[in-house]
């Protein structure tokens, strides 16, 4: 028989022989249960679970969460600017289709989009761009409550100066603000007040210093910076003004929700709103001006919330969070600086692990991370910058204190990744413990929200009073 070569090169060494039919009989029921096993396989597609997208001046991100890892290729086409993306392995279903509707008129980046089953098995998006941009395309593992996710990051060709976007939304002579002005406490006796004793420039000046944002952002301060250095060695008192950079971070942010209240409150919302509250409170003061690290719902990854603060050469750098214990009755605000040694406590070692674990919540694409900042900036770290920290820690932390209980009476250290800019003193708060029911409350409560303001303004100048900040080539 034509077969029985075949049969018999089957056989295994040691193994009672029954015959051929026998042999036949056991192949069939292989072939059978291979085909059983890869089968279903053959057919299985992955299912897209959710669809979001993050609109932000400084990006645009897209996320896919699916249930299995998907395999995608992308390409730029031009004139007019597209961005072609084929995901392997997906058949369309609702929950894709509906990212048609959720991308917004106002995003900076993304006209339309379309969605495709371009054949069988790889559905095609086309993202009809409103300028071109430089995409990243990545996969991350399932982390916190996602699965597999799928992310489009689409950055503009020219990336946000964050000086001119600071200047541009700043405003700083404007006689009006908005609702969060109050009232702000005289400082104790002895106290100077380094922002009110500073000189004080006309509104005429302090417009005149505002670049055109249509020009060159980087160019428009070479130059008035230029001018600066040249009046000031011309010996002209009192025409120029040491500006005060603060750059305020609100934690978290985008697919990053942080923690949550038990009333379904947000710790990104609650944080972000305090520090818009805080910006324009810190403003009121004509020399000193604010960068928020972000200022809508995007995930800023940690490392680059500190290298916006280097850039804009911060002279503080304070990160506002609201976070959660695993149990409801932890309560009280803090204050953290970096730590070199080790936590102070098992809690704050505990929160540090627990914030320094953004990035994988929020999702940075780890081929284009910059993987040194981290230990660089652990490093470089010096004991002065760490003093300095603990100086405005206590002094924020003395003024929080008088509107809020304290979870402990002195400022914590822990090794916060955000903290590590090493020439920048820099704290991290936590308000209150969104996971407290009460005090859940009292981060949802638009008084509590201007009372913390007022209380970490107030200790900002107390410790710019005590520790005037050092000169630097940045005069306005």
């Amino acid at each position: 028989m034509p077969s029985t070569p075949q049969i018999r090169s089957q056989h295994v060494s040691g193994q009672a022989d029954s015959g051929p039919v026998s042999r036949r009989t056991v192949l069939k029921a292989g072939a059978t249960l291979l085909l059983s096993v890869v089968a279903p396989m053959r057919a299985y597609a992955a299912q897209i679970l959710a669809v979001r997208v993050w609109p932000a001046e400084d990006y645009t991100r897209v996320t896919l969460e699916n249930d299995a890892v998907l395999k995608a290729t992308h390409f730029i086409v031009k004139d007019p600017e597209r961005m072609v993306v084929d995901i392997e392995g997906l058949e369309l279903n609702p929950t894709l289709k509906s990212l048609v509707a959720k991308i917004q008129s106002n995003d900076p980046y993304i006209k339309q989009v379309r969605v495709g089953q371009n054949r069988p098995n790889v559905v095609r998006l086309v993202f009809d761009l409103k300028e071109e941009i430089t995409p990243q395309v990545f996969t991350l593992p399932p982390a916190g409550s996602y699965k597999h996710r799928l992310i489009f990051d689409l950055y503009p060709v020219k990336a946000v100066d964050p000086i001119a976007a600071m200047i541009e939304k700043g405003d700083w002579s404007s006689d009006g603000k908005d609702a969060a002005k109050t009232e702000m406490a005289p400082l104790k006796p002895g106290e100077a007040d380094v922002a009110a004793a500073a000189p004080q420039p006309p509104k005429e000046q302090l417009e005149a210093l505002k670049p055109d944002l249509k020009a060159e952002p980087r160019a428009e301060l070479k130059e008035q910076l230029k001018t600066a250095e040249s009046q000031a060695k011309s010996d002209k008192p009192g025409k120029l003004v040491r500006m005060l950079t603060v750059v305020l971070d609100p934690g978290h942010g985008g697919e990053d929700p942080g923690a949550s209240g038990k009333n379904g409150s947000r710790e990104k919302d609650i944080v972000l709103a305090i520090a818009k509250r805080l910006k324009a409170k810190i403003e009121e003061f004509p020399n000193m001006r604010v960068m928020l690290t972000r200022d809508g719902d995007y995930f800023v990854p940690l490392g680059t919330r500190v290298e916006k603060a280097r850039k804009v050469q911060a002279d503080l750098f304070v990160s506002i969070h609201a976070d959660a214990f695993v149990q409801a009755s932890a309560r009280g605000s803090s204050v953290f600086v970096l730590s070199e040694k080790g936590a102070t406590s098992t809690a704050a070692r505990w929160l540090a692990d627990k914030e320094n674990l953004a990035d994988t919540i929020g999702g940075v694409n780890v081929k284009s991370h910059d993987r040194q900042l981290a230990s660089v900036l652990f490093d470089l770290s010096t004991t002065a910058q760490i003093n300095d920290s603990m100086k405005l820690g206590r002094s924020v932390l003395g003024e929080i204190g008088g509107i809020n209980r304290l979870h402990k009476g002195s400022v914590e250290q822990a090794g916060f990744a955000v903290l590590k800019a090493p020439d920048i003193p820099s704290i991290l708060i936590e308000t209150a413990f969104i996971s407290n029911p009460e005090e859940e409350a009292k981060l949802l409560d638009d008084g509590y929200q201007n009372q913390m303001a007022d209380a970490i303004v107030k200790g900002i100048r107390r410790y710019f009073a005590k520790n005037p900040p050092l000169a630097k080539n940045r005069l306005t």
